[in-house]
């Protein structure tokens, strides 16, 4: 499914126990942190939203292949997390 958000399209990959929320995803997005992940996993600990970005490179510290340990060691037990990815924009504003 993809999400229109005000820091561009995303498509949601999981949403576990319904854990995305468009208005606390508002809420806590910096774009200067996170507009550089392709990936993006939002879990709830405590009532609040937590993110962590996560890039397209596999091999890196911060790779999409370390979201899985992510959730396994940095989340509470079958809490509600989402994870999503950023949506390339055709009409690219780069030239």
């Amino acid at each position: 499914m993809i999400i229109d958000t005000d820091f561009g399209q995303f498509e949601i990959l999981k949403n576990h126990r319904e854990g995305f929320d468009l208005v606390k995803f508002h809420e806590r997005y910096v774009d200067v942190t996170f507009d550089k992940f392709t990936y993006i996993v939002g879990d709830m600990s405590s009532g609040l939203l937590r993110l962590k970005g996560f890039n397209q490179d596999p091999k890196s510290t911060n790779g999409f292949k370390r979201i899985p340990d992510y959730l396994n060691e940095s989340c509470n037990m079958n809490c509600p997390y989402f994870v999503i990815k950023r949506v390339k924009d055709t009409d690219s504003k780069d030239v």
